[in-house]
């Protein structure tokens, strides 16, 4: 079923070029609180902090923006600036927190149906818009910064760094890298064999998952995602729930090959992740110097001790069998493998715990608009496992030093998922407190009240 969405997703990978660079995303500049407001200095008084790392709030506060940073945190008045304009903000005691991080996003796969971009009747620019509307829909849902783990998001991180799309930070991997019958084979049965003079897959030509045999390929597609400006590398080591030819138990790539890519990606001093559910997939992956393991839902005891004994990074997600599922018909193989995941997760999460694994948090929303306005809500149920301040820790300080790992790759240098003095601005005013109240989060429209991503207000319901 994954390849036939290519035909309509080439087309519209081919108009996306000449549609940012011609109409520059500018529809997407006008948010539902209108235009971007700069500021020269923003300045939070009255406020209570939630930093990132503590389980306290703060006693009042105040707080100054100046440019992308955070330059004062202090009980005391705020000066007056020398000059600049100055945006002045009471929080009247409420929250200021770090902008939220979703470790595990793809921008361009979520918010469109399989049915969207397989029928032939749904405009390329419909598809194009969405992708923008999704990114600005994610800022103003709090979300200030996302890790993109498989998909043609580069042009789109250009134009939302450039301000002619209002979106969160983004961290792309590119294509995910996949051996022939791997999890990123898009093709169908009829496409094989493949020969030296075949023609590059739809995936393959439009960056959404690549094919790599052997050690020689590998290095080659690595290279090309870094090239392509890739912050991390992304493979998959074993099979998945989307997938129509590569059962959940296989694991893939052997341990020569994935440590090619580990090599390739510490020569730009980044680092490689791997789309993992099962012991063996996951054990091979960190023999050959993984760092981080997509999902894990499947993980035992002895590979919950070997993630951290070497230190490596378990970016999972809250997959259960309930409304947030990604949709897969009833009777497929895809449900069924959904369900067996979705069995493994509480077990996961709770091995993640008595072991001391460092975890990320991340969604992997795919194919569900209704999904993706979910982004908080499936942060929120995290609170099955953790407490809140747990999860808020997670999805801030615990997640940007995740981000952290791609080194002089990271896009953004500075400090993210913390309220400190010189931190870069991506900070959240909440009408509430999150840690007493988690579900806050999971209606951003009326609790998040003002929006900061660098320094640059995106929304403000008390101006």
């Amino acid at each position: 079923m994954r390849s036939r969405l290519f035909p309509i997703l080439g087309l519209l990978l081919l108009l996306l070029g000449g549609i940012m660079a011609l109409a520059g995303f500018s529809e997407s500049r006008t948010t539902s609180q209108g235009q971007p407001q700069r500021s020269d200095i923003v300045a939070f008084e009255n406020v209570r902090i939630f930093n990132g790392v503590s389980d306290q709030l703060s006693a009042p506060t105040n707080v100054l923006v100046v440019g992308n940073t955070i330059r004062t945190i202090s009980s005391q008045p705020l000066p007056a600036p020398a000059r600049g304009s100055v945006t002045r903000i009471d929080g009247e005691g409420r929250v200021l927190m770090p902008g939220l991080i979703d470790a595990h996003t793809h921008l361009f796969m979520e918010t469109s149906t399989e049915e969207d971009l397989i029928a032939a009747t749904v405009a390329p620019e419909q598809l194009l818009k969405r992708a923008q509307e999704n990114a600005t829909a994610m800022l103003m849902r709090g979300f200030t910064s996302a890790r993109d783990m498989a998909g043609p998001v580069f042009q789109l991180k250009r134009a939302i760094d450039q301000g002619s799309v209002v979106g969160p930070r983004i961290w792309p991997s590119g294509a995910m890298i996949s051996q022939t019958s791997g999890h990123g084979d898009f093709r169908e049965l009829s496409d094989l064999p493949r020969t030296p003079t075949s023609e590059l897959s739809l995936g393959e030509q439009f960056g959404v998952g690549v094919i790599a045999d052997g050690v020689d390929e590998v290095l080659r597609r690595v290279r090309e995602q870094l090239m392509q400006g890739a912050s991390q590398i992304k493979l998959a080591a074993g099979g998945g729930v989307a997938s129509d030819f590569d059962p959940i138990d296989v694991a893939q790539y052997t341990e020569a090959e994935l440590s090619a890519a580990v090599e390739a990606a510490e020569d730009w001093n980044t680092y490689v992740a791997v789309h993992a559910y099962t012991p063996r997939a996951i054990q091979k992956a960190i023999r050959a110097g993984v760092k981080s393991i997509e999902h894990g839902q499947l993980i035992d005891e002895e590979t919950a001790r070997m993630i951290a004994e070497n230190d490596v990074w378990l970016s999972m997600q809250p997959f259960l069998d309930d409304e947030d599922r990604n949709p897969y018909p009833e009777g497929s193989q895809n449900r069924a493998n959904q369900l067996i995941v979705a069995a493994g997760t509480d077990n996961a999460y709770n091995l993640a715990k008595k072991y001391n694994i460092k975890t990320a948090w991340g969604t992997d929303n795919l194919y569900s608009p209704e999904g993706a306005v979910r982004q908080g809500a499936k942060l929120a149920k995290m609170v099955r496992w953790y407490t809140p301040v747990e999860v808020l820790r997670m999805a801030t300080s615990t997640n940007a030093t995740l981000l952290a790992m791609s080194g002089p790759r990271n896009p953004y240098p500075g400090k993210l998922g913390v309220v400190e003095e010189g931190a870069l601005a991506d900070l959240l005013l909440v009408n509430g407190n999150p840690l007493e109240n988690i579900q806050l989060i999971e209606n951003p429209d009326n609790n998040f009240l003002v929006i900061l991503k660098g320094g640059v207000i995106y929304k403000n319901l008390l101006s």
